[in-house]
């Protein structure tokens, strides 16, 4: 899988629309919080990316009832890296589903574990464990953590005028464009 660099047209795209939604209409203008925000997107472009935990028979989870479910695992690599990890991710995916996409989840409750789980309230707690897990000289620092966790409703509202605004962006005029 190839990285998306920092000149690519996608990556562009996506920090100009969450720095305009979030300086000029949300009213967070957090440099370290938009540009976090701008790589989960680019990041989920693949979907490999958007499904990176796995159970311990490798299966890639794309429920947050089963990647709950995979911290109650008792396995050698358990600790707090691993944690802060699976609970990072949890928050990513909660925000970017309930944010840029929040009718699949409507959808996707007919059918799966998730039925019963509000993503809204697993992200905020996600992201508010990571910020503890953390140590302040890690990257992002916890602070981040606690930011996007405080303001996760704020974040979504965000990302949903993120998403209206690429919807609203004029089309590409050179055909592969904005592909790897």
């Amino acid at each position: 899988m190839q990285a998306i660099g920092s000149q690519h047209p996608l990556r562009r795209l996506f920090v100009g629309l969450v720095e305009d939604a979030f300086c000029s209409k949300v009213g967070v203008c957090d440099p370290s919080l938009t540009d976090y925000l701008a790589d989960l997107l680019v990041s989920f472009t693949h979907i490999e990316r958007l499904n990176t935990i796995q159970n311990a028979a490798g299966k890639r989870l794309d429920q947050i009832a089963a990647m709950l479910a995979v911290l109650d695992d008792e396995l050698p690599e358990r600790g707090v890296n691993r944690d802060r990890t699976v609970y990072r991710h949890i928050g990513d995916y909660t925000l970017f589903w309930a944010g840029v996409y929040p009718e699949q989840l409507k959808r996707a409750a007919r059918v799966r574990s998730d039925v019963l789980l509000d993503y809204v309230s697993q992200g905020k707690r996600s992201y508010a464990i990571v910020s503890q897990l953390a140590d302040d000289d890690d990257r992002p620092p916890p602070a981040l953590f606690r930011h996007l966790s405080d303001d996760f409703e704020s974040c979504l509202y965000g990302l949903g005028l993120v998403r209206r605004g690429w919807e609203e962006t004029a089309p590409v005029t050179r055909p592969g464009e904005l592909l790897l």
